[in-house]
């Protein structure tokens, strides 16, 4: 893609979307599926940060997931540990690439061992500023919005703050994303017309693009497309 007639978002957000539909066409398990969109999120992640995106956000796997066949459940968390420990490996490749990473999501309820895992990847790429790439596990939007208002409640439970000090900048001080700008472009695979529970307060004024390719057939051509309609949009923030 050519950047310079462009304009780049600053941050996209993408739900991953479509890997069960696409094993079942191809006769396999909802596993393999799987497995292959974990390597389009790999190749897509790398392209964000060589065509300069600052942040990206890709729903992994949400809290209502959790509702999914155990032994579904059980595969994608193995994935999970299965990556993790790539990104351990792969210390020279991410340092070069220069991306961090980040899990945004309630981690109670997650194997121990997985969440042992996060924080070891974390703190290994903490100190990169090319791209931040938030993978969203155990990730509600509406659970997203409660944890900040309960802080704010205990806030002012002590006495620190009054209820008519709270503002917007309070709630999005307690979100996951804090600190980083709301998404500009969130992009759905698979043909869904919804945002299916993910970053509901952040996607207040992002810009939604549905396309019909499901996640392990993503490519950066799919992405370059979003990011070209996207360029062509009037964004104007409830103003004229």
């Amino acid at each position: 893609m050519d950047k310079k007639d462009i304009l780049l978002p600053q941050h996209v957000a993408i739900i991953m979307d479509g890997n069960g539909r696409w094993a079942k066409q191809r006769g396999l398990k909802r596993t393999e599926g799987h497995k292959v969109g974990a390597e389009v999120f790999r190749t897509i992640s790398k392209y964000c940060a060589d065509i300069g995106i600052k942040y990206v956000t890709f729903y992994a796997f949400s809290t209502e997931n959790w509702k999914r066949s155990k032994a579904e459940v059980t595969a994608i968390m193995n994935l999970l540990r299965r990556y993790l420990d790539e990104m351990k490996e792969r210390v020279l490749e991410n340092e070069e690439a220069g991306i961090h990473i980040s899990f945004i999501g309630s981690r109670e309820g997650m194997p121990k061992d997985i969440v042992k895992l996060m924080d070891e990847v974390e703190c290994r790429s903490s100190d990169k500023t090319k791209t931040y790439v938030n993978l969203a596990v155990n990730y509600g939007g509406r659970a997203e919005i409660v944890k900040s208002v309960k802080e704010i409640a205990e806030r002012v439970k002590k006495g620190e703050i009054n209820p008519e000090d709270i503002d917007e900048d309070m709630i999005s001080d307690g979100i996951y994303t804090a600190n980083q700008p709301d998404p500009d472009l969130i992009i759905r695979p698979s043909g869904e017309y919804r945002l299916s529970n993910f970053l509901l307060w952040q996607s207040a004024y992002a810009e939604l693009y549905i396309d019909d390719v499901l996640w392990p057939d993503y490519t950066p051509e799919d992405l370059d497309r979003a990011i070209e309609e996207y360029s062509k949009r009037n964004r104007r923030f409830g103003g004229v």
